[in-house]
Order: C-alpha cells, then structure tokens, then sequence
C-alpha cells in the first residue's frame, strides 16, 4: 500500500508542475494578468503530493527494511540449525571459516537485495510503466523517443548480469576463504608465534586479500560501466526530446509546461532507469550467496532418523558391533567386518596405533556417523531405531579434543544437563579430580574460562571434559584417551576415582597407554581396521603377539627400572625424604 500510494503521488507531481508552469508562462505570453490563485492551487496540491509521497515513502522504506531483516533473520536461524543437524561427515567436509562466511556474508548479502531489490522493483517497474504510458499517451512521438533507448540498456543490462553473478560467485568464495585463513590463523596464533611464522601468515593472508580486491574491482568496474551507459543513453533521449519538444512549442503545438511536464516524468523515468544497474548488481550477489545457501540448506545428512523413531530409556547396556564395516569417503574401508560384544557393566579397552580405527568404531556408537555396512545393537535393538538425542543423552563421550566455551566453569561442567544442581556439579568434579583446583580460585564455578580453555591446562581441560560425562549419568561411557595429558599421578587419581563411575555401566576405553587399560575385563587390538587380538591382560600376554610387543615397549622397561633401582641404607633406618 505504501509502494503503490507513493508511486501513485509521485507520477501525479509533474502534471501539477506543468500546469504551474502553464499558469505562469501562457499569461505573459499574452500580455494577461497572471493568475495568482491558480499558480497557488498548483503549488499546494504539489506540496500535498508531496508531504503524501514523503510519508509513504517513510513507511515504504521502513517496513521494507524490517521485512529484509525479518527474512535474514529467518534464513540464519534455519542455516545455524540445519548445521546443528548435521553428522560429522558434513563437518569434516566444510570448514569452518566458510560456514561462517555463508552465515554472515551470503546472507547480508540475499537482505539487501530482499530490501532494496526485491521488495523496492515492483516500485521501479510500476513507476516505468505508468510513465511510459503516459509519455506515449501524451505525445506518441515524443514518447517514443523517451523510450527509444531502453531495448538497447535492455540488451546490455542482461549481458552484464550474467557477467556479474559470475564475479559475485568467485567474490564470495574467495571471501569464505579469506574467512578460513582469518580463522585458522586466530585460532592457531600460538603455533604461529612458536615457529615464528608471522612474516608467512601475514604474505598468505595477503596474496588472498589481494584475490578479494581484484574480483572486487572487476566486480565494480562492470557495475559502474553499465551504470554509466544507461545514464548516457538517458542523456541522449533527453537531448532528442529537448530538440523535437522545442520545435513543437515554437510552432505553437505544445505549451511550455507541456514539454516541461514532458521533461519532469523522464527526470521520474530516468529512476528506474538508474537502479536498473543498482538492481542487476544487487540481484547477481544476491543470486551467487543464495547459490551458496541453499547448497547448505538443501544437503541432507547422511545421519538421519527414522519416521516413527522411538525414544531410547535407559538402557542395560548390552552393546553389540553386528559385522561392522565403515568407509569415510566410499573407496577406502577403515573398519573391516567388525563384531564385538560388550555385556552391561563390562568395561572394553581398545587399543592399537595411529589409523587403527579406534576413534572411528568409537563414534559409530552415538551415531556421529553410520556404519556402511552391518549395524550396531543397544540391548538387541538397531539403533537407528532411536532418535539421535536419546542416543547421545545415554551415550557419555569423553572425547580426546576437548573443546571447552568461552563461559564460567559451572557451564562448562553443566553443558548438557544445565538443569543440574550445585551439588551434581560438585559431585562430578570431585569425580574428576577437579574441585580443588575450582575451589582454588578466587571466583570459583564462576570463573570464566578463555576461548576454547586456553586459561586450563590440556590435564584440566581432559578432567572438565570427564566431569561432563560424568554428570551426564550414562549407562554407557565412551573415554577417548581421556588421560593422554595429564602426568602419572593426575592419571591414577582420575583412573581411581573413574573406576567407582564405571561400576555398573558398559565402558569403552580408547588408549594408547598399557597403564590405562590393562585392568580391563577385555582388551581388543585392533590394526587396519580389523581385530588381531582379544582377551584379559594375562592371555594377551601368554600369545606373545601385538599386545605383547606393546607392553615390551612400554611396562616392561619400566618395571625393569624400577627394580634396578636400590634403596639407600640408611633410608632404611628412618630417615625421611
């Protein structure tokens, strides 16, 4: 309503200016007495027009805004959402720089063409046409010389179009990638100071800053060249319409606030004629970030739940790996034909080196990601069968990347179960062998901790993570090399203090440390994706196979030390150390 009664104030405007124009010219002309009371009516009802088109064009102009942020608004929470929802395997294929620069740049992007494109061209078109009728109503000749020069910005505007959704789409992945570098760099700052690699950084931050500005410039230069041609072409109308128009008054075929109304609506003509460009830019930015959306909105992952998915209880925790066999990128297997039982309360190590396959049987569990083949059984029920959050709120993980907020501690430890008493909290990091050191600083649970823990150490941030779990409460636990930073003694208060934890829920733990697993009900070898050993400590010891060759590496060098070391005599008569 407001576009249209705006439109409809303004192309009324050069009627009143003519007749203005009219009132005052044709008297002198004629030597008459010039007629103050309609020269005053044309300028009230051209101030009217006016304060009418003013008003209206206010609320055009806001209630366009609003509606573009309402829509981006919309787009970012879908898009943040849909992220949320995705499996690993979608993570490990987008970076997060880019994402971010989909989020925030893309979608500004599709809010200013929503503003001032979408929402403003039904405007322009509107103004175009009804004063191109008009024109040709007038004085067809005329109005086809106004309009003469518009088949061919016609033309040009569709060729630059195309030109320029082409370098807005380059624009915005080398600004995703610019993102990247920006976020990798920021992230990894102490890396970069600890190889003193500045001088590297700052010359790749700038070959890519260098690629943004000349997409950017070329970018530009078509806008502006397009911009130009279609004001020339305009000026070349004008001029037209100034030569035959001022023949026609001279001949006595046209009054001057004739041709001076002409003048005024393609002064309104050349408007749309002058966004054209605007729109056309607008449009081929908003076009290339709404490509990129949509490729993020549109994805599906690969993760999904079934339609009448059922909500997972608490479980006994009888977990069973039914010929297991899991590909990354669909060539390569990393799990071979897996099958492992674990019964409830029983607690399974998993051992072997780098690329064994450890972390990827581990997040088949929680559904990060699905087995390619075979599947995986919670009390012998398919656990796809279940919603993914019920899955995950029985499935404790105490991953070995802890990742830590940027918010006090007691979030941190309550991530999850934010609902959880004072009393919960402590009880879980006093499990984690955390609440001396919390109770140690000045603001306590309420300390903020830095971007990603970097105020904690890599032991505290590990024992926060194991707090989390434990508050958790699942009936199955997953720890991820969960004391891979922390020094021998912290290791031993953590893996006694977690031994009462583990009391009665199904537990696989991943290490790479004999100390750590040995005590296990079962520990499983595994090499290349398939298993090479199962059994207790002691029968693994008794093949004289992998396991044995791990424990000669690591215990037995140090049992053999600790024998050979002899204790001082005269420790022996009292002295104290």
């Amino acid at each position: 309503m407001c576009t249209a009664g705006a439109m409809v104030a303004y192309v009324y405007l050069p009627r009143y200016f003519g007749d203005a124009i009219d009132a005052i010219a044709e008297p002198i002309k004629l030597n008459q007495q010039i007629s103050e009371s309609d020269v005053l009516q044309s300028v009230m009802i051209i101030l009217l027009l006016g304060l009418v088109r003013g008003v209206l064009s206010y609320g055009q102009t806001y209630l366009a805004e609003s509606l573009s942020q309402f829509v981006s608004y919309d787009l970012r929470n879908r898009f943040y959402d849909h992220v949320q929802h995705q499996s690993f395997a979608f993570h490990d294929s987008y970076h997060t720089g880019n994402l971010m620069s989909r989020a925030i740049t893309d979608v500004e992007n599709i809010r200013m063409f929503i503003n001032m494109g979408l929402v403003r061209a039904p405007y322009f078109v509107g103004l175009f046409l009804i004063v191109a009728a008009i024109l040709l109503t007038s004085d067809w000749k005329l109005g086809l010389l106004s309009i003469s020069f518009m088949p061919i910005v016609a033309l040009y505007t569709s060729s630059v179009r195309l030109k320029m959704r082409a370098l807005w789409l380059q624009v915005q992945e080398k600004m995703a990638e610019l993102s990247t570098i920006l976020q990798e760099n920021f992230s990894g700052m102490r890396v970069v100071k600890s190889f003193a690699s500045e001088s590297h950084e700052e010359s790749k931050f700038a070959y890519k800053n260098r690629e943004v500005q000349d997409i950017y410039v070329k970018a530009e230069r078509l806008r502006a060249s397009s911009t130009s041609f279609m004001l020339f072409s305009f000026l070349v109308a004008i001029g037209l319409i100034l030569w035959y128009g001022g023949r026609q008054v001279i001949n006595g075929s046209m009054t001057a606030g004739d041709l001076a109304e002409f003048i005024f609506y393609l002064q309104i003509l050349a408007m749309p004629v002058r966004m054209a460009g605007w729109l056309v830019n607008s449009y081929a930015r908003a076009a290339s970030a709404g490509e990129r959306m949509f490729e993020i909105l549109d994805s599906e992952s690969p993760v999904k739940e079934t339609r009448n998915a059922r909500v997972m209880q608490r479980p006994k925790g009888h977990v069973v790996f039914e010929n297991v066999s899991f590909t990354y990128d669909g060539e390569r297997n990393v799990l071979h034909n897996l099958n492992i039982s674990a019964r409830p309360g029983e607690i399974i190590a998993l051992l072997g080196g780098p690329g064994s396959g450890k972390t990827s049987l581990i997040n088949l569990l929680p559904r990060f990601y699905d087995p390619t083949y075979g599947r995986i059984l919670v009390d012998g029920t398919d656990i796809q069968e279940y919603t993914l959050k019920s899955i995950r709120e029985n499935v404790g993980v105490v991953q070995q990347d802890v990742f830590l907020f940027t918010t006090t501690l007691r979030e941190n430890v309550a991530y999850g179960r934010e609902d959880s008493d004072e009393s919960e909290i402590r009880r879980a990091t006093d499990i984690a062998q955390m609440t001396s050191y919390i109770d140690s600083l000045e603001e306590g649970f309420e300390t903020f901790v830095g971007e990603r823990g970097s105020t904690l150490s890599g032991g505290q941030r590990q024992r926060m993570s194991i707090a989390r779990a434990v508050l958790l409460d699942p009936p199955i636990l997953v720890l991820d090399d969960s004391t891979s930073s922390v020094d021998a003694q912290t290791e031993d208060d953590i893996r006694m203090a977690m031994e009462s934890v583990m009391e009665g829920r199904t537990t696989f733990v991943i290490a790479n440390r004999l100390s750590t697993v040995h005590k296990a009900d079962r520990i499983i070898v595994l090499e290349g994706g398939e298993i090479v050993e199962e059994g207790t400590h002691t029968q693994l010891l008794n093949k004289s196979g992998h396991y044995k060759e791990i424990y000669d590496l690591q215990l037995m060098p140090q049992e053999e030390v600790m024998r050979d070391i002899e204790v001082p005599a005269d420790l022996n008569k009292g002295s104290t150390v």
